[in-house]
């Protein structure tokens, strides 16, 4: 595995695709879109001849995936408490918690409350709003005796244990567990990485 945290014009990775190697390369530059991804698509559909091209006898092929790194999910506001960063929208705050709760994030068209599931009969809904005892009793009704729903709420006015089919936790005290901070080493987890779904020749843009 080839790993160049500094990018610059993509020379690291191209001549590390070219020999057939596994890369990660990080740029934080505006060139990231102006030179690097032009230059890896052109490698990949064999328009890149220079290099080490003749030494390893490259044809093209393979395939890359591009991700961009989303703003912090969380933040302090000005008492020092933590919050959710206004720059997330409703989809997005969603997609995050989904990502952080172990849930495959899969809105449903026609289902209010669904925003993704674990399992057949097992969903999850994320909202910053503040829901009543009132609005928690339909919610339990609408999703019924068969199913199960984590709600992920800014905060509840009831028992937590108050309804058998409702697991109620609160944003953003439930997610700030789960991220981690202050890492000098290289320890963060990245096996769970979505695997790519196009064809092998084509680069994929995640937003994460």
């Amino acid at each position: 595995m080839v790993l160049d945290s500094f990018a610059g014009s993509g020379t690291t990775a191209a001549v590390a695709h070219k020999m057939k190697r596994k890369w990660i390369t990080i740029e934080l530059g505006e060139h990231c879109d102006t030179h690097i991804l032009p230059r890896l698509r052109k490698i990949v559909d064999s328009e890149d001849n220079d290099g080490v091209s003749k030494a390893v006898n490259w044809q093209g092929g393979g395939g890359f995936r591009f991700y961009k790194l989303a703003p912090s999910l969380l933040q302090k506001d000005q008492w020092d408490n933590w919050v959710i960063n206004k720059e997330y929208n409703a989809e997005m705050l969603a997609e995050a918690v989904c990502k952080l709760e172990g849930f495959t994030y899969a809105p449903s068209d026609t289902i209010w409350w669904n925003h993704g599931y674990s399992t057949e009969t097992d969903f999850i809904y994320t909202t910053t709003q503040n829901l009543s005892q009132e609005k928690l009793e339909l919610l339990s009704e609408e999703v019924g005796s068969d199913k199960t729903l984590l709600v992920m709420c800014g905060a509840f006015r009831c028992k937590a244990d108050r309804f058998a089919n409702l697991t109620l936790k609160k944003l953003p005290k439930e997610i700030v567990s789960r991220c981690q901070w202050a890492h000098d080493d290289y320890s963060l987890n990245v096996r769970n990485l979505p695997m790519a779904e196009s064809a092998p020749a084509q680069d994929d843009l995640f937003e994460e």
